[in-house]
């Protein structure tokens, strides 16, 4: 098990390490790189938005809910939605959805490369791959999932707030003063540093997965699921270890 483990810590470090280099091509590059940027943002935009919406509709039902006592004040229910979304809902609920959704294109996009060996025929080209193939979805993950998370976190209130106006939970005034009572900037800063740890997780997991995968296509569906898990467990284990370090 363990050795298990420091093989693929080592052939992940010497996959990183590879991708180190001066682009061949920076034009090729950065056409490949919107395109990653275009398929880990644009293309994930819907699922995080129907997600985030009903993400925080639910939490604002549940928490009026529990909180029955006279004793506790209706804006409390908008610091806990605001304060939920935040540190925990929007960074670690998406980060483990777009780890499903593109962990597991990117895996099974470099698996099909490797098993119809294009990987091979760029590599004789002169190119190299690890550069070309891996670092630009490693950084339009970095880019563009702290992008989402914030966007997560304003729809996931908005969800909040229509669920609270629509059910009769708390009025207009209730939900802005519990909104802007008691706000801490470091808890964005702190779902900002989450959301860029989640995001080389969901990149570099599957890039590894998929550009080492051997066999063929029930191989590639393998690596796939593999990374899903890998990335969703990784990202769960990191949530814990930041929330303890920096909270």
């Amino acid at each position: 098990m363990l050795t298990n483990f420091f093989e693929h810590l080592g052939r992940i470090s010497i996959m990183l390490a590879g991708t180190i280099n001066r682009p061949e091509n920076t034009k090729v590059y950065w056409k490949e790189f919107m395109e990653q940027c275009n398929d880990i943002g644009i293309r994930s935009l819907p699922i995080v938005l129907v997600i985030s919406f009903f993400l925080g509709a639910v939490l604002t039902i549940q928490t009026a809910y529990q909180l029955v006592s006279p004793l506790v004040p209706k804006p409390v229910v908008a610091q806990i939605i605001r304060d939920s979304a935040i540190l925990e809902l929007s960074p670690t609920v998406i980060c483990i959805v777009l780890a499903g959704v593109v962990g597991s294109k990117i895996a099974s996009e470099l698996g099909n490369m490797r098993v119809s060996e294009q990987i091979d025929a760029l590599e004789i080209m002169g190119i190299n791959t690890k550069s070309y193939l891996v670092l630009p979805k490693i950084i339009a993950a970095a880019i563009m999932v702290p992008l989402l998370i914030v966007l997560s976190i304003a729809v996931t209130i908005w969800g909040g707030y229509i669920a609270g106006m629509f059910s009769q939970v708390l009025t207009q005034e209730q939900f802005h003063q519990g909104l802007t009572q008691g706000f801490l900037p470091y808890n964005l800063f702190f779902a900002i540093v989450k959301a860029l740890v989640f995001s080389l997780i969901i990149s570099i997991i599957p890039a590894y997965y998929g550009y080492y995968v051997q066999g063929g296509a029930l191989e590639i569906g393998r690596a796939s699921t593999t990374s899903v898990v890998v990335s969703c467990i990784l990202i769960l284990l990191a949530d814990y270890v930041l929330s303890a370090l920096l909270l």
